[in-house]
């Protein structure tokens, strides 16, 4: 077998998404003529409103068809920080955002322009799985907070304040949280700051695509403290909120200096998001949020339909998540059991046992950080996670 040595150590060091890896699995599988029921991609089951795509149509008529501004159209632009100052409360000028190829380019045009090789940069457990993976290939060190499910999966000002250390450079997290569904609140938020506002050098990524997802409050931006407010990037997009996942389009909020330096990084990668995509953005962000609260309101009936179910299950730990649309389980009672032979040794191990005998397809926790969990979205139709729950708890009930 011929090693592939002439590979960078960048990419060979890089892990392969399990999202994605999942998904992919699901595919192979359904081709062979399974019915599988994809519950691993974080991607609302929704189509893009018809004001978006009607827009999309508009633009390709108008020859919307050139290279646009790195940072995106002015408009579009101006549109964004009007939903920061309406919704949000925030005050930002058009030079301190940069639109990108979706809000993964986004976070990872920041990681880029402010990691250098050693730094550390603290992430909370459970975790997105590509915020790991970016500050690797910036050559920076992860120290994780390990958070629990009896935590709601949230960490403490205890926690933040004994990871930080000289080297600390970068926060980095979501709220709401993929894979958990956990929601700071204001008050939870405050106390985190009380932490930063003694440590001057550290920044915050703050990811927030699943904001409109959200059953509690109000959405909590860290960027509404004034004292860290500099020292904030405000990653956003319209993915999840628009069901635009495809059209790729996510945007920063930032000081002036990170969103320079992120125009020049993004000058260098991909320049522009696309023409017609960011006509459609703008048009996402120039009407009222009726489809946006509508498409909320089937999510929280889904939670709530999914928690029901996933209760009945035996020795599966699971808590209410306060938004976004996923839940993260504690399995750990299966691993070492047993079935046909095969051992269950990890979280891993039951996700490829639940694609094969419950014909589900999840993703283990691991690639989030906590290896005794799997990932669950309820993106899907009613019948469907009734169903995938259903041939969940079969399939576990036959482990020895």
């Amino acid at each position: 077998m011929r090693i592939m040595t002439f590979l960078s150590k960048r990419i060979s060091n890089l892990s392969e998404s399990q999202t994605i890896k999942m998904a992919k699995l699901g595919r192979e599988l359904a081709a062979k003529g399974v019915d599988v029921i994809n519950l691993s991609f974080g991607e609302p089951d929704f189509y893009t409103p018809d004001h978006v795509k009607e827009a999309a149509k508009k633009a390709i008529d108008e020859n919307f068809s050139y290279y646009t501004p790195v940072s995106g159209y002015p408009d579009l632009r101006k549109a964004i920080t009007d939903k920061l100052q309406n919704e949000n409360g925030l005050t930002y000028s058009i030079d301190q955002i940069v639109v990108s190829t979706g809000a993964k380019q986004s976070l990872a045009n920041a990681v880029m322009c402010l990691v250098d090789p050693g730094d550390e940069v603290i992430v909370p457990t459970p975790y997105w799985v590509s915020y790991s993976e970016m500050i690797k290939l910036a050559e920076g060190k992860t120290v994780f907070i390990n958070s629990t499910v009896e935590q709601n999966f949230k960490i403490t000002a205890n926690q933040l304040e004994e990871a930080i250390t000289p080297k600390t450079k970068l926060f980095m997290f979501s709220s709401p949280c993929n894979p958990t569904g956990s929601v700071y609140s204001k008050q939870e938020l405050a106390d985190l700051i009380t932490v930063f506002e003694k440590h001057p050098n550290v920044y915050i990524i703050s990811d927030e695509i699943y904001e409109h997802i959200n059953f509690v409050d109000q959405h909590a931006s860290i960027a509404s403290f004034g004292s860290i407010k500099e020292r904030v990037i405000l990653i956003n997009g319209f993915s999840k909120s628009y069901a635009m996942t495809g059209w790729r389009v996510g945007y920063m909020a930032a000081s002036k200096e990170i969103a320079a330096a992120c125009d020049k990084m993004q000058g260098q990668i991909t320049s522009g998001t696309s023409s017609i995509a960011q006509r459609a953005a703008l048009a996402a962000y120039q009407a009222d949020l009726s489809t946006v609260l509508s498409m909320r309101e089937e999510f929280r009936k889904r939670r709530d339909l999914v928690y029901g179910l996933l209760k009945e299950i035996p020795n599966v730990k699971v808590n209410l998540p306060d938004g976004a649309f996923y839940f993260f389980p504690e399995v750990k009672h299966y691993f070492g059991k047993s079935f046909n032979g095969k051992i269950i040794n990890n979280a891993e191990d039951l996700c490829l046992y639940l694609l094969n005998e419950a014909n589900v397809s999840l993703v283990t926790g691991e690639a989030f950080g906590n290896e005794n969990c799997i990932r669950i979205s309820y993106a899907a139709a009613e019948d469907k996670l009734i169903l995938a729950v259903k041939q969940i708890s079969t399939a576990l009930a036959l482990l020895q």
